[in-house]
This record gives C-alpha cells, sequence and structure tokens, in this order.
C-alpha cells in the first residue's frame, strides 16, 4: 500500500500534465483521469507504471505500433469473478509520454462522450459504459478517490501549476510571508493554505524513525511482502528504510546454513572405522574438521576398551 508521501508525490508529479493535456485536448475534467492514475497504477508503484511509465493500464490493441510489455492482470468478465490473464500493456519513454498516451488512447468516437462530461463522476460512467475497464464497480472507485483526495481541485484548469512539496519549500524559505499575510497571499495565489501549511509541518518535523527493526523488515523482503529489484528499494526507501542495510540482512538470512558438525561419538566410530586416518594425519584432520582431537582419542580408546 502506498504511504501518504508516495500518493502527494504521484498526485503532484500527474496532475499539472493531465491538466495541460485535458486542456490541449477539449477535455474539462482532469480529476477523474488523475483518479485513474492513481487507482491503475497504485500511485505510480506498479511495475508497469515506474518501469514503463504506462499509468493507466492502458494495453495494445491492434492500432499500437510502439514498444510494449506482456504483463498479468486481472479481467472481470463476469460480476464479481475476477481472471486472471497476461495481456501486452504499451510502453513509453517518459511521464509526459505515458501522460499524453492516455488522451490518445481515448481519441476516438468510442470515447467521444468524455469531451461532454462536465461532472467527475460524469466522466467516470461513461468510462465504465465506453468499456474502458471490465472492473464492475470501477465508476465508483473512481468517484471515491476523487472525493477522497479532493481530486476535484483540478477541474479548474487555471490552478497553480507549482506542486505543493515547491510552494511549502518556498513558505519555509521566506518568499510567502508569516501568518496572516502568509495565508491571504497563498489564497489569492490560489493554494489551498492549510494544505501547504502541512505539507510544511511534515518537512520541519519529520517521522519518527521506522518502528520496526531492520531484521523484522529483511523477514519480511525475504517473504516477498516489499517486492522485488528497484520496486523494492523505492518501497523501502520511501519507507525511510536504507536499502543497502536491509540487503545485506537479507542476504545473510538467505545464506545456506552451515551443515551441522557430527557428534563427537560419531566422529570416535568414524576414527575406530579408519575414517579418519591414523596418527599425525588423524590429528590434523581432525583439528581441521573443528573436534577436539584429545577428546576424540578419549572416546576412541573408551569404546575400544569397553
Amino acid at each position: 500500500m502506498a504511504t501518504k508521501e508516495q500518493i502527494n508525490n504521484f498526485i503532484n508529479l500527474i496532475a499539472p500534465l493531465v491538466q495541460e493535456q485535458a486542456k490541449a485536448n477539449g477535455y474539462r475534467i482532469a480529476s477523474t483521469v488523475i483518479a485513474q492514475a492513481c487507482l491503475e497504477s497504485g500511485y505510480g508503484t506498479s511495475e508497469l507504471a515506474w518501469k514503463y511509465f504506462n499509468y493507466f493500464g492502458l494495453k495494445c490493441g491492434g492500432a499500437w505500433k510502439g514498444k510494449s510489455v506482456n504483463m498479468r492482470t486481472l479481467e472481470e468478465y463476469e460480476a464479481g469473478v475476477h481472471t486472471p490473464i497476461n495481456d501486452n500493456f504499451r510502453v513509453y519513454d517518459s511521464v509526459e509520454d505515458g501522460i499524453k498516451g492516455y488522451y490518445d488512447f481515448i481519441d476516438w468516437s468510442n470515447y467521444a462522450n468524455l469531451k461532454t462530461a462536465t461532472t467527475p463522476a460524469e466522466y467516470a460512467y461513461n468510462l465504465k459504459a465506453d468499456g474502458y475497464a471490465t472492473d464492475s464497480n470501477y465508476a465508483n472507485k473512481l468517484i471515491s478517490m476523487v472525493n477522497s483526495l479532493n481530486l476535484i481541485v483540478y477541474d479548474d484548469f487555471n490552478t497553480p501549476t507549482k506542486s505543493l512539496d515547491v510552494i511549502a519549500q518556498e513558505v519555509i524559505r521566506g518568499d510567502w510571508g508569516n501568518g496572516e499575510e502568509r495565508k491571504q497571499r497563498l489564497t489569492e495565489a490560489g493554494y489551498d493554505y492549510e494544505a501547504v501549511q502541512n505539507r510544511v509541518d511534515e518537512i520541519l518535523n519529520p517521522p519518527a524513525p521506522p518502528k520496526k527493526t531492520n531484521e523484522e523488515i529483511a523477514e519480511e523482503v525475504v517473504k516477498g511482502e516489499w517486492g522485488n529489484g528497484l520496486e523494492r528499494k523505492i518501497r523501502l526507501e520511501n519507507a525511510g528504510y536504507n536499502y543497502n542495510t536491509i540487503q545485506d540482512i537479507v542476504n545473510e538470512l538467505l545464506k545456506s546454513p552451515e551443515p551441522s558438525k557430527k557428534s563427537d561419538e560419531q566422529i570416535a566410530k568414524e576414527v575406530i572405522r579408519g575414517d579418519w586416518g591414523n596418527g599425525l594425519e588423524r590429528k590434523r584432520r581432525l583439528t581441521q574438521a573443528g573436534y577436539d582431537y584429545q577428546k576424540i582419542q578419549f572416546l576412541v580408546n573408551k569404546i575400544i576398551r569397553g
């Protein structure tokens, strides 16, 4: 599950790009598109998103001539029944290309009603009716995300395009004044004062160190709970862990354990059988194997004497 920081960072990254493309292509709604990207990509954490810049689960279809990747996905051909399949998905070269690719994808007659949608809900229901997704609850999920994340603010294409993090850093630097002056200037510039102030507080008061120990996290990594490769690295670092430290512990955990040593009694019987040689050779070999030569020899004599 994405962290609050990952969610904010992802929305700040794509929202201005979605607004730009929506405005340029004659669409009135950006909020539902942002919600789509959040839902389809897990706020940018899915492999299809961070590796291939496909934030909307766009399949190749017959018209696509660009690069592609075959990946596992779930389809809901029958209500409530999720069927795993493999399909070919479009691959893009950048975040900007991935956002533009979405608008290229919906630029045909089947999705014409998206341009006339005037509310996030209408856009979401039109998407589902047009066959964009097989998920029977797709429209409701998008509407819920628009509301819970307050994405409707992005439907005003005059919304300031500086990210929340950029404005927060400017506030910390003193560019926006203090107290009521700051609040007034931010509000007049179209920014959500409370959201900006909350981000300022987060930057100035970073969260406490992770509660779980590195060893606990390493155990979770071994279980597969943190993904693999670059995805694992991104998720661990976003959660406040040192990737290299965790990986070192993981490597130690995955090392094959050394075979357990045989008991002294077993070795003594092998000596009697002749498996360890005689005299100095026996002493050298037993010592190198980590056994106490004198103790083994005592047991050998004891066994022989009965």
